[in-house]
């Protein structure tokens, strides 16, 4: 594994969202799930896709607490432009489970 320092780890911008809006993606080449994230006044809200499909629906992904990268540059994902990147762990089966903080905290809260 690469060591990095301090200052690297500073470069990635990860914050505290709500899910506001969950939609099937059906276009995908891989089962996922669209997102849109409010991650607070200062960032605002950011819309991404995601292999979430093994654990969540759209229904139980609304009003959920993620965390997020948000300061990677926007990317094409199939015809939907993805602007966060929500954080997950693989299971057992290498599905993703979503990370989330385990007690109430502002949304935009930078992860440090």
């Amino acid at each position: 594994m690469a060591e990095i320092t301090f200052d690297d780890f500073l470069k990635v911008d990860i914050r505290v969202g709500k899910v506001l809006r969950a939609e099937p993606y059906p276009e995908a080449r891989k089962p996922a799930i669209k997102l849109w994230v409010d991650f607070g006044p200062e960032i605002g809200e950011r819309k991404t896709s995601a292999q979430l499909t093994a654990h969540y629906t759209p229904e139980t992904l609304v009003g959920r607490t993620v965390m997020g990268v948000v300061n990677f540059p926007p990317r094409q994902i199939g015809k939907f432009m993805s602007e966060v990147l929500v954080l997950g762990v693989p299971d057992a089966d290498g599905e993703v489970v979503l990370l989330t903080p385990d007690q109430d905290v502002p949304l935009g809260g930078r992860m440090f």
